[in-house]
């Protein structure tokens, strides 16, 4: 695991933090030549079910966020089922505060924020293969221009690590269930 590095890195190795995934270049595109810089956010949790069974769970999220609901769903239950037909993400569909830029189905879905009430800000959730299991990643990767918005993606860390541990958890102990 990524030591020493909360609230950036949480739950990965440092060769998944120091991976490219596609919200890298999202935001890259984003902030361009605007002398800002980019700020990599992992969160990464073990699930102990098949692959496909994770992504299914992931997919769920444009249905509702899974996190603290009654922060992020105004107290209403994330569903505890497979909702039929969320498994399907593709490109301009929105999910919570994304829109979709990217899908490579049965293995990452990326966004970016709409609008922009979070900064030049961009998500990848990825299911990758470990062994029987799969390991699902999250990166978040933030524009950060200038004092302010320095001191903006550093409180967004935080808060995104209090609530995204909370999402990743969720996701796979629903997915564990089978």
């Amino acid at each position: 695991m990524a030591t020493g590095t909360i609230p950036l890195a949480w739950g990965c190795t440092p060769a998944e933090h120091a991976r490219r995934y596609p919200a890298d270049d999202r935001v890259e595109e984003l902030v361009g030549g605007s002398g800002g810089s980019v700020l990599r956010m992992t969160r990464v949790v073990a699930v102990d079910a098949p692959p496909e069974r994770v992504w299914r769970w992931v997919c769920q999220i444009a249905v509702a966020p899974y996190s603290y609901d009654w922060i992020d769903n105004r107290g209403r239950r994330s569903p505890q089922h497979l909702v039929p037909g969320a498994d399907h993400v593709e490109v301009g569909q929105r999910v919570q505060v994304f829109r979709v830029t990217d899908v490579e189905p049965g293995r990452q879905w990326t966004g970016t924020t709409i609008p922009r009430v979070f900064g030049r800000t961009a998500v990848t959730y990825a299911v990758e293969p470990a062994g029987p299991g799969a390991r699902l990643v999250c990166r978040i990767t933030t524009g950060q221009r200038g004092p302010a918005g320095w001191a903006w993606a550093r409180l967004l860390a935080w808060g995104d690590l209090v609530m995204m541990r909370r999402q990743l958890l969720n996701l796979k102990e629903l997915a564990e269930r089978g």
